[in-house]
């Protein structure tokens, strides 16, 4: 029984069809999500410009190389004219800036004497000129011309800490300079994070609020046909948890996907900018990481599917189970139901079980592959730095960013579960948004200000399902003011005219008229606010008595004490701890049946229709109650129309009128005693009830139970 409930779709991939669904939902909130977007690109950019100012920090800063070379060779180099300072006939540019060159062309150079073999320390002789020049000219080897100063680097070394601070003086301004930089940059990927996440939760909360009310308004507006097919824990499960799937896709996939796919590529383009060499030599893991990408995507998808399937299962057996769990133990079946569950439980146990054996597996393969990334890059890069190919400040840059570019792919087959329950999620209330099985409201007349209550059908033919009829050429009149009744065996179709009336359904061939206006002719709202049925089974929501007799009209106190009085349900409600401001429990649990039924008869009369239908309504009530409710109910009723649908024929034998139903047809139509008179279907009925009733008479009599 329980797969009634286990109806979900298999969970699906990306779906574009859906994902342009969801994504129209962004449509009222642009402006937000251009912000987002705005500030995902600032982030992306700060997170990327981090490892370039580490590395210049490190390369201008830190480690400060100058080689001197022969002004003939700076086109080669591609060096602008008048940048690079001069020194006795000579250039000095940074380590860096001949990085590009082979071993084979920095031999070359060397040999003719374009190129210094051994780094030189440049000193800005600017500020505490004087000192730096008094301790140039003790070190050996050291020139100076004009502003600038040069010495061998291996001196700079060997020099005292508070000496190499004295010429070091610039390189510690320009290492704040760069901290400085860095920390603004950082602050600015903190507050352009910030903004993103808030603005991409603000638009995924508004869109799940939209859709949320979409849904539901839809749902209230489809047909009794509709919603007798829908259990209600679906239709729960698609307004929450589905909705909220959709939600994700905003705050946790479609951002983190844009800004996984930014981080990725931006880092491969910085590397390859840095070293093309080292790059390709890196590059050599990646074939393999995005082969056990595709892997780990699909053994997560389908451990997830699986895990849904069996958590699926597992729900609608609880559900099902705890709800009638009074017929498990009457039955004495707890033993077997605990075995059933325990099967479905073990093998839920598996499925998670084999999700977390995917997340368990991947992420340190994509960890081991990220520290081999970054072994070759260190192996590699050495290599390059040695034979002075690249900067110590590009090989750490390196390592960064190979951190930085295998980060997002860790978290890859979580976001691509995430991608997948939304595309299911949205699979699913897209599929309940598109049935629509609403009663037709196409009115052609305004609002009815009153309604006199004339009611008539004209061969009326009805059934739920196919020609499987209920009603058969059904015809009868109710006249203003008039209570009839209508009595029948069970399943002879006297519940459906109530549910025909408020047009709940609507019929197949006929036509039923309200002051000699067809029903389709009225607005849905307006006719349900003049013809209310009080329903079998009474619904109570949970709220104070006062609540759910207003539900949702302005009542006065005075007003809502005269329709409870009418139906004598007063005195229960001022017996209760808090009178009309007593809490009531899920369904007016703490009420009995028959003060529940009193209460939803003051609801109703309450709200002051012109047309009551009373749908079997006494058959809960004790004799008692239903002595009270009767004289309540006479007085209430007088000059508006009534229909009556009842078992207990003894409640109405003063209608005006009953009509007899059977097998879908009408049979007989008169007063109770003209019935009785013609001994038909009627007066069968009337001598079956009373010889029941003569028999339980008898019994308590005898002291039978």
């Amino acid at each position: 029984m329980s797969d009634y409930f286990d109806t979900e779709a298999i969970t699906k991939g990306y779906d574009a069809g859906i994902a342009r669904r969801i994504l129209s939902y962004l449509k009222p909130y642009r402006a937000l999500a251009l912000v987002a977007l705005l500030a995902l690109a600032l982030s992306t950019a700060g997170e990327l410009l981090s490892p370039a100012l580490i590395r210049a920090a490190i390369d201008e800063a830190l480690v400060r190389q100058w080689y001197g070379i022969d002004p003939s060779v700076a086109a080669g180099l591609s060096l602008k004219a008048g940048e690079q300072p001069e020194v006795r006939g000579r250039l000095y540019v940074r380590a860096s800036a001949l990085a590009g060159l082979s071993q084979a062309e920095r031999t070359e150079m060397i040999g003719s004497g374009q190129l210094d073999r051994d780094p030189s320390y440049l000193v800005d002789l600017e500020g505490a000129r004087p000192e730096k020049i008094k301790l140039l000219q003790s070190i050996d080897g050291s020139i100076m011309e004009a502003r600038w100063g040069v010495v061998s680097l291996v001196a700079v070394q060997q020099l005292a800490s508070d000496d190499a601070a004295l010429l070091r003086e610039g390189d510690a301004k320009l290492l704040i300079r760069y901290a400085l930089l860095l920390l603004g940059v950082l602050v600015l990927v903190l507050a352009s994070t910030f903004l993103m996440t808030w603005f991409t939760n603000l638009i995924g909360t508004r869109i799940m609020r939209d859709m949320r009310m979409q849904l539901y308004d839809h749902i209230l507006r489809q047909s009794l046909a509709f919603m007798s097919r829908q259990p209600v824990g679906r239709l729960v499960t698609r307004i929450t948890s589905d909705i909220e799937t959709i939600s994700q896709f905003f705050t946790d996939v479609l951002s983190a996907f844009i800004k996984d796919a930014s981080i990725m590529a931006g880092s491969l383009l910085v590397l390859f900018g840095l070293n093309v060499r080292l790059a390709l030599i890196v590059s050599a893991t990646l074939p393999i990481t995005l082969g056990a990408s595709a892997v780990a995507r699909k053994k997560a998808r389908d451990a997830f599917r699986n895990q849904r399937h069996w958590t699926s299962r597992v729900n609608a057996y609880l559900a099902e189970h705890i709800s009638g769990i009074e017929v498990v133990k009457l039955f004495g079946q707890e033993s077997r139901v605990a075995s059933e569950f325990a099967v479905s439980n073990g093998n839920l146990l598996k499925a998670n079980i084999a999700e977390m054996y995917v997340y368990a597996t991947f992420r340190p393969f994509v960890d081991f592959m990220a520290s081999a990334a970054s072994a070759l890059a260190i192996a590699g890069g050495a290599m390059l730095y040695l034979n002075m190919e690249i900067s110590l400040g590009t090989l750490i840059a390196f390592i960064n960013l190979i951190s930085m570019f295998y980060s997002p792919i860790k978290d890859l087959s979580e976001k691509y579960i995430l991608l997948q329950s939304a595309m299911a999620g949205g699979e699913r209330v897209f599929g309940l948004l598109d049935s629509d099985e609403r009663i037709p409201d196409r009115p052609v007349m305004p609002v009815l200000p009153v309604v006199r209550g004339h009611i008539e059908f004209r061969h009326v033919w009805f059934a739920y399902k196919g020609e499987e009829w209920v009603l058969r050429d059904v015809s009868f009149e109710v006249h203003p003011g008039e209570k009839v009744a209508i009595v029948g065996y069970t399943g002879a179709g006297k519940s459906t005219i109530a549910n025909l009336l408020a047009r709940f359904w609507d019929i197949q061939k006929g036509e039923i008229l309200i002051d000699g206006i067809p029903l389709q002719h009225i607005p849905i709202h307006d006719l349900r606010r003049h013809i209310q049925p009080v329903p079998q089974d009474v619904f109570l929501f949970q709220g104070t008595v006062r609540e759910n007799i207003a539900l949702g009209l302005d009542l006065s106190q005075e007003a809502m004490e005269r329709a409870a009085r009418a139906v004598h349900a007063h005195e229960f409600i001022m017996a209760l701890p808090q009178g009309y401001d007593t809490p009531l429990a899920e369904g007016g649990a703490n009420l009995s049946q028959g003060q529940r039924q009193l209460l939803s008869f003051a609801r109703v009369l309450a709200h002051n229709p012109s047309v009551i239908i009373l749908d079997e309504a006494t058959s809960a009530i004790d004799t008692e109650t239903e002595k009270l409710l009767q004289q309540g109910i006479e007085g209430l009723l007088e000059g508006h129309t009534s229909i009556v649908i009842a078992h207990r024929l003894s409640t109405i034998r003063d209608a005006d009128r009953i009509l007899v139903l059977a097998q879908g047809r009408l049979v007989e139509s008169g007063t109770h005693d003209e019935l009785i008179a013609r001994k038909g279907l009627y007066w069968n009925l009337y001598r079956l009830q009373n010889r029941e009733m003569q028999s339980v008479q008898s019994g308590a009599r005898a002291g039978i139970p």
